[in-house]
């Protein structure tokens, strides 16, 4: 019996409360439960990424069709040109969401980015690297890219799952500015798994994210903390994300299953 499509639409859009908001509940009081345990914020949140890391890795190996959806993965016969079209935007994405986040840090100013500055700095160098290069891309992949984004995909579709997930990526960081410099790298990271299927071009993308933002001068960043540049470069992002997202939407087969009118 087909499903009406004001019932289907209502179903996606509770479908997009209901995922989020259960994996992300689970994740943060498994997250209490570790900063309880073992005390440093910084140690815990590491630790809460491996641990993540196992228990989706788990689900995905096991229960491999708990998170299939259509259409299947095609042959991956494009992959290097659509590899160039990603590096290009993520390199886009890196510098408008650098741009957008300063720009909001200069002009309004962040106390949630600022404590989250002073925790990382009271953890020690090793500590914070070892979560921004190592945990953090894995652990977030692994939630966002490995288990909230296919289990969207499951009932909506590839615009709606891509839109849900990064914006709730970019919130669990926890304030504005990171919210703003994080939004295109989700984006882009949504396109990506949908295409290949597989989380290492994820996680390997996140990671040089990472590294660039540790990497990259603030000095050098400034002089793009202002309201033109951040406008002309997310303008930018948005229109080389044209391309990925036409490969992407250019695989579905029309008519398949896992899209709803959303």
């Amino acid at each position: 019996m087909t499903t009406p499509p004001k019932t289907s639409r209502l179903l996606g859009i509770g479908w997009c409360a209901l995922v989020p908001f259960a994996v992300v509940a689970v994740y943060l009081g498994l997250g209490t439960v570790a900063v309880r345990l073992i005390g440093e914020p910084i140690v815990a949140t590491t630790a809460l990424g491996m641990l993540v890391v196992v228990l989706v890795g788990a689900v995905r190996t096991r229960r491999p069709r708990w998170l299939a959806h259509a259409p299947a993965a095609r042959p991956r016969t494009e992959i290097p040109c659509f590899g160039w079209t990603v590096v290009g935007c993520a390199v886009l994405a890196f510098l408008a969401g650098q741009s957008l986040a300063l720009w909001i840090y200069v002009t309004t100013g962040s106390t949630g980015f600022d404590a989250s500055k002073e925790t990382r700095h009271a953890a020690g160098v090793l500590a914070t690297l070892l979560l921004a290069l190592v945990a953090a891309p894995a652990g977030e992949e692994a939630l966002f890219r490995g288990l909230i984004y296919p289990l969207l995909r499951k009932r909506v579709s590839i615009l709606a799952s891509t839109l849900v997930t990064a914006v709730v990526f970019g919130l669990l960081h926890g304030n504005a500015v990171q919210f703003a410099s994080t939004l295109p790298l989700a984006l882009l990271l949504a396109l990506v798994y949908e295409r290949t299927r597989a989380l290492w071009p994820c996680v390997l993308l996140h990671l040089n994210f990472n590294l660039a933002a540790v990497l990259v001068p603030a000095q050098v960043l400034g002089v793009l903390a202002k309201p033109t540049s951040a406008v002309l470069l997310c303008l930018a992002f948005a229109g080389c994300m044209c391309g990925p997202y036409r490969r992407v939407i250019g695989w579905e087969e029309p008519g398949a299953g896992g899209e709803s009118a959303m």
